[in-house]
Order: structure tokens, then C-alpha cells, then sequence
């Protein structure tokens, strides 16, 4: 599964993004509920598992870069799994990220900076990107 963020808008205010994608490759959203639906709670748990594998690939690239003895074959190998994890992590960051700003309140953990109190203003702002496409911290 492939996820291109560039390619994604932010959903539509009280839409969840799930972890994964229709037969034609397209993004699903879910009507948001409280969060207690089946495919709610089976989202959770997928978006769970590959923070997980994410967490295990982090950790086998790590014992590669460490290796010096490692090919280039293996050096590949854990690059193109450390792809796979970091694009599967940062669709669970997008999907909870316009989670938490679909929220009717406007307290924040972070409420010293002001650019987490913007966030919840204004769901995109957290997913903005310069003219280069690479993603940037409003503020």
C-alpha cells in the first residue's frame, strides 16, 4: 500500500482517514463516530500493528547501518522496509493528527505554543507544505 501525502487533502471535518485504501488505490474515509465501530476499533488496531512494524524496522536498519559488513542488497532491503514503515506511519500521524483538530474544543497539551492552538483552529494547518512539497510547522 502506497500513501502519498502530497496527493491526500485533509479529510472533511468529522471523516477518518483509514489505514488502508480501496481496490482502485484511492483513500477510504470513515464517517467518524465516537469511535466505539467495528471499523473504527479494526482501524485502531491496524494503525496499532504498523506502528509496531515500524518500531521493529527502525530497529533492524539499525542493526544494518551498524553492521559494516553489510551489502549493498541488505542495505537496500532495510531502506525499502524503513520506506514502507515511514509511509505507513505518517498516514496514522495525517489520520490522528485531523482526528485531534475535528475536535469541538479548543484546549491544547501544548497550549505555551502558539501554533498547537492554531492547529485546532484550523484542521490543515498542521498538514501544510511550501511550494517544494516537503511539509512545514505553521507559526
Amino acid at each position: 500500500m502506497s500513501y502519498d501525502r502530497d496527493n491526500v487533502s485533509p479529510p472533511r471535518p468529522g471523516l477518518r482517514l483509514l489505514p488502508w485504501v480501496t481496490e482502485s488505490g484511492n483513500p477510504c474515509f470513515l464517517s467518524a463516530d465516537d469511535g466505539t465501530g467495528v471499523l473504527a476499533q479494526l482501524a485502531d488496531v491496524v494503525q496499532d500493528e504498523q506502528l509496531c512494524d515500524a518500531d521493529a524496522v527502525r530497529k533492524d536498519g539499525q542493526e544494518v547501518l551498524g553492521d559494516s559488513a553489510a551489502d549493498a542488497a541488505a542495505l537496500r532491503q532495510a531502506l525499502e522496509a524503513s520506506n514502507r514503515a515511514l509511509t505507513d506511519a505518517l498516514r496514522v500521524a495525517d489520520s490522528r493528527g485531523d482526528r485531534l483538530a475535528d475536535r469541538e474544543t479548543t484546549e491544547s497539551v501544548c497550549d505555551d505554543k502558539d501554533w498547537a492552538s492554531k492547529s485546532v483552529a484550523d484542521p490543515v494547518s498542521l498538514r501544510k507544505r511550501s511550494a517544494d512539497g516537503p511539509c512545514t510547522t505553521p507559526g
